[in-house]
């Protein structure tokens, strides 16, 4: 008898081995009709089988359907294929490399002997519709990998028989075949293409073969892919109001920053712009001294041997700047760490010198590849707000904890109301001890706990030297950010040599806590043009009030006004042109200015203003002492 234990609790008995779409049709026909494959066992070492799969002993299953992740993955993974099915079908020459799943959806890479056009992409889509209607069977068989090669090279795919070949020999390959396309893969897949509904497919870009840039540049189509036709729109929905959302789109419109080939992967601030970045830093810098940290300013070049000390040069050694100077080798920092150890070292520390916390708006360089270069989001010059607490392993709980307090006040000061918590444990390639480990994670989890935070775990997510807690915020549209880090390191600063005389006299290494909360600045501001769609809060706005005058007769009071908001500490500045208020209004609007003062001779004459706030709201007519009032306490307010 084959025993198959359900996730209720309940558990069915067989006769004979039998397959997962036959456990699903012996619980029911709507069981049966949705199945998709199933999870056998349990926990981290649970597997992912198609429906097809033979289950011949006792087991733990769980039928998969669309309404679990594992269901939409399989959707999207079978998607991929249904891809590459359509375009061998349309190009016949067209061979076809690798299609794995990402976020939201798959891609596939191709190399054909010209471009993609949108006018292929739509064939293209509408023959995998027409494909998926054909509800073909999905099937696997399993070659040997030298067979598998040759079959492929028969079929004029050297892509894939060299994917084959790098296998190795002694192994075998699963291919999976829908109707006259087979392609290899461990899978697993949906049990037929009728069950792929709900896709659309979204650009072409530019891939080199294995990501070599020495490669062949493929042709890589991305497309998303859903259970139900609901969640496709709201998602295309999602996109369109990114697209208008995007920050270097906004950064252009509202003359905020831009962007040069003279110095890729480097910002060149506008006045706007600065002001933004000024705002977030200042604001950052009280809460560094608000909270105990020492602003400290560490160098941005530093000798090659500091790097093979903390490990860099030996594993980070691709992603730095280097130079040269008096035959002596020099990188540009990717990070702050060493130079803050540095700097804790002069003089001697004692135990009531801890916790030490530096603080430092640190501008770091790495060598990332172009293709991954985004906007300001992701850039090779950037500044963090980085920080480091140099403490006893009794103060890493209570530190964590308020660490995470004021994290969660400064995210809600710029608007971000929903934080995510994960925490990433000890990886297999490590330094250290178990037991300096288990206390570091236990450290970073009973943090959370007592900060009343859900978490989730990530196993072996985190450094080769120390685990870390990951915040994650979701902005307006949903999605996901990670900003903010608490790491613990119980050996960068042994390395380095720094130490602490305790209260015995002894002299100990203290521990390491890395931390950020912004993270990258310039990251950050992309983040909040985004989040706020362009129209910043008063307190951020670049120009937080804008005075028109209806004619040149009220130019000196407009003047005036401008003065006495100035004075105020307020970024205000006056519009005198010889234009129609309608005019300036409209164009002030769309520069997202949060506040429009337009004076005629009435309010001249009566020391008032008629006040317009963002988003076509008329306020109607106050005193400008009313006005002060009111903008004061919206900026205090974060409003």
């Amino acid at each position: 008898m084959i025993k198959i234990s359900l996730p209720d609790g309940s558990q069915r008995e067989y006769p004979a081995p039998l397959t997962v779409a036959e456990v699903a049709a012996s619980i029911g026909a709507g069981l049966a009709k949705a199945a998709l494959g199933g999870r056998i066992g349990r926990g981290e070492q649970a597997k992912l089988v198609d429906t097809s799969y033979l289950i011949d002993a006792d087991v733990p299953l769980a039928i998969v359907t669309d309404k679990d992740a594992d269901g939409l993955e399989m959707i999207r993974h079978s998607t991929a294929h249904l891809l590459a099915y359509a375009v061998k079908e349309l190009f016949p020459d067209a061979q076809v490399t690798i299609g794995p799943v990402i976020d939201n959806g798959f891609y596939y890479d191709f190399s054909y002997k010209r471009p993609f056009t949108p006018d292929d992409l739509a064939a293209i889509e509408a023959k995998m519709t027409e494909l998926a209607k054909k509800d073909e069977k999905v099937e696997r068989r399993v070659l040997p990998r030298d067979e598998a090669v040759s079959y492929f090279k028969g079929l004029g795919e050297h892509y894939k028989a060299e994917i084959i070949g790098s296998i190795p020999s002694n192994e075998d390959v699963s291919l999976y075949r829908e109707g006259k396309f087979e392609d290899l893969c461990r899978g697993p897949h949906v049990p037929s293409t009728g069950k792929l509904k709900h896709f659309k497919l979204m650009k072409v870009a530019g891939a080199y073969w294995r990501g070599d840039h020495r490669n062949e540049m493929l042709q890589r189509i991305y497309g998303t892919a859903w259970a139900s036709k609901d969640d496709l729109q709201k998602y295309l929905t999602m996109l369109e109001e990114a697209e208008k959302r995007d920050h270097r789109k906004l950064g252009r419109e509202l003359d905020l920053f831009h962007l040069d080939e003279h110095s890729p992967g480097t910002v060149f601030w506008h006045p706007k712009g600065w002001t933004v970045w000024q705002e977030v830093e200042q604001y950052m810098r009280r809460v560094y001294r608000d909270n105990g940290y020492l602003e400290v300013k560490g160098p941005q070049i530093l000798d090659k041997s500091l790097w093979e000390k903390t490990g860099h040069w030996q594993k980070y050694r691709e992603n730095m700047f280097t130079t040269e100077s008096e035959k002596r080798d020099y990188a540009l920092k990717p990070m702050n760490c060493p130079g803050h150890i540095l700097i804790f070292k002069q003089g001697i520390k004692s135990y009531r010198d801890l916790p030490l916390r530096y603080g430092e708006f640190g501008q770091c360089h790495r060598n990332e590849p172009t293709g991954g270069l985004h906007g300001i989001m992701r850039v090779r010059g950037f500044t963090q707000d980085d920080g480091h607490i140099f403490c006893t392993e009794d103060s890493i709980l209570p530190e964590c904890v308020e660490y995470t307090a004021l994290l969660q006040r400064v995210y809600a000061d710029f608007g971000f109301k929903e934080i995510l918590y994960k925490v990433a444990t000890r990886p297999e390639a490590r330094i250290g001890t178990d037991e300096s480990w288990d206390k570091a994670e236990h450290a970073l989890m009973e943090s959370l706990r007592r900060s009343g935070c859900e978490f989730v775990i990530a196993p072996g997510d985190g450094a080769f030297y120390g685990p870390k807690i990951e915040y994650t915020l979701k902005d307006a549209l949903g999605r996901e950010w990670q900003c903010g880090t608490m790491q613990v390191d119980f050996f960068m600063a042994e390395r380095l040599g720094a130490e602490y005389v305790e209260e015995s006299g002894e002299r100990r290494t203290p521990v390491m806590l890395h931390r950020a909360i912004v993270g990258s600045l310039e990251r950050f501001i992309g983040i909040l043009i985004e989040q706020h769609a362009g129209a910043l809060p008063v307190w951020l706005a670049p120009t937080q009030v804008v005075v028109s005058s209806i004619t040149d007769a009220q130019a000196d009071y407009v003047d005036s006004v401008v003065k006495t908001l100035k004075k105020q500490g307020v970024r205000a500045v006056a519009d005198l042109r010889n234009e129609k208020i309608t005019y300036k209004i409209r164009e002030h609007s769309l520069q997202k200015v949060p506040f429009i003062l337009v004076v005629g001779d009435k309010e001249k004459a009566s020391g008032a203003v008629a006040v317009r706030a963002r988003g076509n709201q008329d306020l109607g007519v106050m005193s400008l002492a009313d006005f002060q009032s009111k903008l004061a306490g919206d900026i205090a307010a974060k409003a």
